[in-house]
């Protein structure tokens, strides 16, 4: 993407807490929320240490570990997001019968969210990403992973699962990572309920057409050049694509994250909606989508405009670029983020050039 002009007003300098009474009002409402997370889970495991000396058998840097940790990755940071936003989670995927699958099923009965909706199967690795981290900078990923398409019977079991949540569930979150698991049966198992919940999804390219109908798709600037089949040179690529993409899966809105030049909102009939990226420094990107779709969802769901649900998800993605690692943002995190940078209430798109 080109480099953009930095839109972001300048930042106000005595916020009170009354300038963002509207974003403690929606975090507090999203407190309980039942949202159901189905996507590809994954384990990530980290190695964290130091490097002093290149190894001799290879032009390598030795990394001397000091530590050793594992988190939710893929759709399970998905759910741990919105766990640390307050929400009940229940999270429908596929794990192997394995030791890393394991303990995939312990994180999530940390966060006291739902697994009923996870399969184990034989057969099938966990999916799982090592990375080993020195000095704050990753210095290597291994992928142990199958990304062939779920069996029939297990994909019937979870869309029973799911079958079994409607009427309680007040959003859903599509979770793809192409590891198998999102297809157009499922995606339309949540769209038959019979009490409607917000959809939304992040939908790998080559899989978009699954996604039909949906309420909100929130694909990267690449994973939307790629969908749209054009290239994003301009803002008039992005506009072409966002509408192309909008077209093609009749969503009611597509957000295009495009990491340091912010996101953008497209919907039928409305002009773009741009909010700048806010982070004030980035250690690390991991996972800031999965934050995106979290709070976009959250908000959503409760009923929020839609340009208050995309800051409300720009401030989240702001907070947790600034840690190391994939991580999540806390509602208290959230506050302090938005004083900090002057967050105001936005004003649509449309609204704004109807008063000048």
């Amino acid at each position: 993407m080109p480099k953009k002009p930095n839109r972001q007003q300048p930042r106000a300098r005595r916020q009170t807490a009354a300038d963002q009474r509207w974003i403690a009002e929606l975090l507090d409402a999203m407190r309980g929320r039942h949202i159901a997370v189905i996507g590809d889970l994954m384990l990530d495991e980290w190695y964290w240490g130091n490097v002093r000396r290149i190894s001799p058998e290879a032009p390598v840097p030795v990394v001397e570990v000091m530590d050793h940790t594992y988190t939710l990755g893929g759709a399970g940071n998905v759910a741990n997001n919105l766990a640390a936003l307050g929400a009940k989670v229940s999270v429908f995927g596929v794990i192997g019968d394995d030791d890393a699958g394991s303990k995939v099923l312990q994180l999530f009965r940390k966060l006291s969210i739902d697994t009923k909706g996870v399969a184990r199967v034989g057969g099938r690795p966990t999916t799982q990403k090592m990375r080993i981290v020195a000095h704050n900078q990753q210095v290597v990923r291994a992928d142990c992973e199958s990304t062939d398409a779920i069996d029939g019977r297990v994909e019937l079991t979870l869309r029973r699962e799911l079958a079994a949540l409607d009427g309680s569930l007040d959003g859903a979150v599509l979770s793809d990572y192409g590891k198998g698991l999102i297809s157009g049966p499922i995606v339309r198992s949540v769209r038959s309920f019979k009490q409607k919940a917000v959809i939304t999804a992040d939908p790998k390219p080559e899989n978009i057409d699954a996604f039909a109908d949906v309420d909100c798709i929130a694909p990267n600037a690449a994973e939307a050049q790629s969908a749209a089949g054009m290239p994003l040179t301009s803002e008039t690529d992005l506009s072409r694509a966002g509408a192309a993409l909008l077209e093609r899966t009749r969503a009611r809105y597509v957000l295009i994250t495009q990491g340091e030049h912010g996101m953008t909102l497209f919907a039928r009939g409305k002009r773009p909606f741009t909010v700048p990226a806010v982070a004030r420094q980035v250690y690390d990107v991991s996972g800031a989508g999965d934050t995106v779709m979290s709070m976009l969802t959250l908000a959503l769901s409760i009923g929020a405009p839609v340009e208050r649900a995309v800051v409300l998800a720009n401030v989240a993605a702001g907070v947790v670029v600034e840690k190391l690692g994939t991580a999540t943002a806390a509602p208290d995190e959230i506050l302090r983020f938005a004083m900090m940078e002057g967050i105001h209430a936005p004003v649509p798109a449309d609204d704004r050039h109807a008063r000048r």
